[in-house]
């Protein structure tokens, strides 16, 4: 069975994530077919409407790549790792600037490579079963597939608060992040399937879309993380100019929701913290996705290889023990030379580069 299906009918065109048992974790081949059937599609006047879903009885959307490939690559010569990120880039610039209308249906789990495949487009669409996360700097990875691009163009400090913490965001939050642009319950999932095709019909494909979505999404009831208190210490605490300095706001302030992130924070690897700080921090200044791109591959073809990727794999993923021993065990220990390292431009001839 192929792990993406994709089928066309009256306009709309439709990529089907199957991989169930691995909850539609993306692979090479995966992205390869993806980017084959979306380039196909771009071309093609009759398609009007691309929609990204699972496969449904599953209970996620995307659960993000292949970590054990990208950790056993890394232990190695890292080189399918690589090959993995480059193909992978490609596609999430591909849709960031595809041309036509993308409907991603992220109903269940969208974590790191899911959340690349969907957050890009135009239209997402969560249902109560939705839990979005990057929580990257829990394994020492950090959150790539655009993430230097997008979270620090949500409002305020959200996006570094997510990149950090690793925080998980059910529905009601995914919309106040704007991560989700609507929410129907998942019993509606087959309207909004019917509306999506109706749309791709329509005489204005792009204004029947947003109208149809319009008048199904629901609210999704009250936020549980972003409330407006929380959003103006998650603005107050994560402003800073310093990994360190996020963390000693946070030790001064003593609230219980000040010392949850703590908490978080002390779990994830101090190199990944850095990493990711400065990811977001460049990626607010760049002028083009391509660019932000360019600099994420500079990072992960290093970072796949390093020790804190393939001890937070080991940790989290294979032994399951939770109990990762970061090298250098604390912020102070990462340097600006080390991340200097890790950030610069790749030999020539091995920069990433868009389709």
């Amino acid at each position: 069975m192929s792990e993406v299906l994709t089928k066309t009918e009256a306009g709309l065109a439709v990529l089907t994530l199957n991989r169930p048992a691995a909850l539609h974790a993306l692979t090479t081949p995966m992205c390869r077919a993806m980017t084959d059937a979306l380039l196909a599609w771009r071309d093609d006047p009759a398609i009007k409407i691309i929609l990204i879903d699972h496969a449904e009885g599953t209970r996620g959307f995307c659960a993000g790549g292949d970590i054990r490939m990208l950790a056993e690559s890394g232990a190695k010569d890292g080189k399918e790792a690589r090959e993995f990120f480059f193909t992978e880039y490609r596609l999430n610039h591909l849709l960031q600037s595809y041309g036509k209308p993308i409907v991603a249906l992220i109903d269940g789990v969208t974590m790191g490579g899911g959340v690349g495949v969907s957050v890009h487009g135009p239209f997402r669409v969560a249902t109560e079963r939705t839990t979005f996360a990057m929580p990257e700097t829990g394994i020492g990875l950090f959150p790539d597939v655009g993430g230097g691009w997008f979270l620090p163009r949500l409002e305020g400090e959200v996006g570094m608060w997510l990149a950090l913490t690793g925080a998980r965001l059910k529905a009601p939050d995914c919309l106040a992040a704007g991560v989700a642009t609507h929410y129907v319950p998942s019993e509606l999932l087959g309207a909004v399937r019917t509306q999506i095709a109706g749309a791709a019909a329509a005489h204005d494909p792009m204004a029947a879309l947003r109208s149809g979505l319009d008048a199904l999404s629901e609210s999704a009831g009250p936020v549980k993380e972003l409330t407006a208190a929380n959003c103006a210490l998650i603005d107050a605490h994560f402003a800073h100019e310093t990994v360190e300095a996020i963390v000693a706001s946070l030790a001064s302030d003593g609230s219980p929701w000040a010392n949850a992130q703590l908490e978080a924070l002390r779990t994830k690897s101090p190199q990944t913290l850095k990493v990711a700080f400065r990811q977001l921090r460049t990626g607010a200044t760049l002028a083009s996705f391509a660019d932000n791109m360019r600099m994420e591959y500079r990072i992960g073809a290093r970072v796949v290889q390093r020790h804190d990727f393939l001890e937070g794999v080991r940790a989290v993923i294979v032994d399951k023990d939770n109990a990762p021993k970061w090298d250098p065990p604390t912020l102070e220990g990462v340097t600006d030379a080390m991340l200097d390292e890790i950030f610069a431009p790749l030999p020539a001839g091995e920069e990433w580069s868009p389709l």
